[in-house]
């Protein structure tokens, strides 16, 4: 399970370090891909698998599962860490994240989401989300 939240810096080439304690549950090969709400998405291999089952599930006739899938697939890409624990972020996924240097790596159970500092800073800002808010809805999803 990937939980907590890491502040790093994207270097010259694209390039980020991945925090040791997500490498392990990474694995040797994963899919980074165009997240929600200007973030990343990184999915260890199996947890990718799921979730393109799922994808493959939808139907083509439906306008937005087919743009779902676009946006899932069209934007991924396989990753590797490199012996210093270091992935390469495509020119194409730092746009659509809004990265720039500054960037925050975070847990969110079976993934790990990437996002540009500015844009995870806004996201939580309480004047944008009210976590109290949030909660009364979750009784909706049964929790």
């Amino acid at each position: 399970m990937f939980i907590g939240e890491y502040q790093h810096n994207l270097d010259i080439k694209g390039r980020i370090n991945i925090p040791s304690k997500f490498r392990e549950g990474l694995g040797d090969k994963f899919f980074l891909t165009k997240g929600l709400d200007n973030s990343l998405f990184c999915f260890p291999d199996n947890e990718w698998k799921i979730f393109e089952e799922k994808l493959k599930a939808l139907p083509l006739t439906n306008k937005n599962a087919r743009a779902f899938v676009r946006l899932f697939f069209a934007g991924a890409t396989e990753c590797s860490l490199d012996k210093q624990g270091r992935i390469l972020i495509p020119q194409n996924l730092r746009e659509h994240s809004k990265i720039e240097k500054e960037i925050m790596i975070i847990g969110v159970g079976t993934r790990v989401e990437i996002w540009s500092q500015e844009e995870w800073d806004r996201y939580k800002d309480p004047d944008n989300i009210s976590y109290d808010e949030i909660a009364e809805h979750m009784s909706d999803l049964g929790i």
